[in-house]
């Protein structure tokens, strides 16, 4: 399979910028997702690797490859051999699962026989054997959408393009349906490039993620460079769960309002504006009194049962800070917490979201 790589690849929309000046490279057989919100220009990349959209400017290449440059070569999407999955599957309701499958391999003029054995191989790769001879409406929506894989995979594409494919799934089976799909990609080592808003499965399927916003990319990374490492107040706040704290920095500490004392922070360039960002999940809840650097007593102003974990709302000076503890606390109880200084991100103005 080959690697896949984009070049200041810009798109708009009449006067609506789209992409600005993208650059990505998605190496041989990894599983990467576009992860943003809606409107960030995450599709728009898709379609312009598929060919469905002709971008302004730029440069798209398969290995060694060009299928896209500038107004010089723009390779059709029948041509560039792209397997794609769309976000409502597109299968076609009056064809069997075995013709839904079959379909592409019908447009490419393969035998019959051969087109019969690829079909039900397929079929058996994604778990849909038996149900060669149905019809989308006698399928659950977690079957429909393996049928609108096989047929993406009929006919053994160098990069399999999946936009949103879980949407439509409710959550038990979404979950199930990413574990079976990240198996599958890493079984057949197929190149896939996974468009998603759902930050849990950008996290637990990709091996790297591009987060994007407004057409442009804040950061590339591997789930665990993105969750603990986010490079910008944006990244921290759109991936999990993330307290972010305004406070002023002052020789190498951070002072929060209505907070008697400062805060221990890795590194802070001092300023009257930054931003502290620390998840709920890594501040530690005590028992009883601590000398930790950052510990202080906290008042409860709400509280959730979670199953799991209790989700407190406490009040660290002026501001909300989230907490998760195993502990049951009543509202207007006081918590001993700390903010481990290791785990805290430290934001100037440079890095507020734009």
């Amino acid at each position: 399979m080959p690697d896949l790589t984009l070049t200041s690849v810009a798109k708009s929309f009449g006067p609506n910028v789209v992409l600005h000046d993208l650059d990505l490279h998605v190496d041989d057989g990894e599983f990467f997702t576009l992860l943003g919100p809606s409107g960030c220009g995450k599709s728009t990349t898709l379609w312009s690797i598929a060919g469905l959209h002709s971008p302004d400017r730029g440069r798209i290449a398969f290995g060694d490859r060009v299928v896209f440059d500038g107004g010089r070569v723009d390779v059709a999407p029948e041509r560039r051999n792209c397997g794609v999955v769309f976000q409502s599957y597109a299968v076609w309701p009056h064809r069997s699962v075995h013709d839904n499958v079959a379909y592409p391999l019908r447009l490419r003029r393969v035998g019959r026989s051969a087109r019969t054995a690829r079909v039900r191989e397929v079929l058996e790769l994604v778990e849909l054997g038996p149900y060669e001879k149905r019809f989308p409406h006698e399928l659950s929506g977690g079957q429909q959408q393996r049928v609108a894989l096989a047929r993406a995979l009929a006919y053994q594409p160098d990069l399999l393009l999946l936009d949103e494919p879980f949407s439509n799934l409710d959550a038990k089976l979404r979950e199930r349906a990413r574990e079976w799909l990240r198996a599958l990609q890493q079984r057949i080592g197929v190149t896939t490039v996974f468009v998603t808003h759902d930050q849990d499965e950008a996290l637990s399927m990709s091996d790297r993620i591009m987060v994007m916003k407004a057409g442009r990319v804040r950061q590339v990374g591997t789930p665990e460079e993105i969750y603990h490492s986010p490079a910008d107040e944006f990244v921290a706040d759109f991936v999990g769960t993330v307290n972010v704290l305004s406070g002023k920095a002052a020789s190498g500490q951070v002072w929060l309002p209505g907070l008697a004392q400062p805060l221990a922070v890795p590194s802070a360039a001092d300023g009257p504006d930054v931003r502290l960002a620390i998840r709920s999940e890594r501040i530690v809840v005590h028992a009883e009194e601590s000398s930790a650097a950052n510990t202080v007593t906290v008042t409860v102003r709400s509280r959730a049962f979670l199953g799991d974990h209790y989700r407190y709302v406490v009040a660290l000076g002026e501001q909300d800070l989230v907490v998760r503890s195993v502990a049951p606390v009543d509202r207007g109880a006081e918590l001993t917490v700390e903010l481990p200084p290791s785990s805290i991100r430290v934001f100037g103005r440079a890095d507020r979201d734009s």
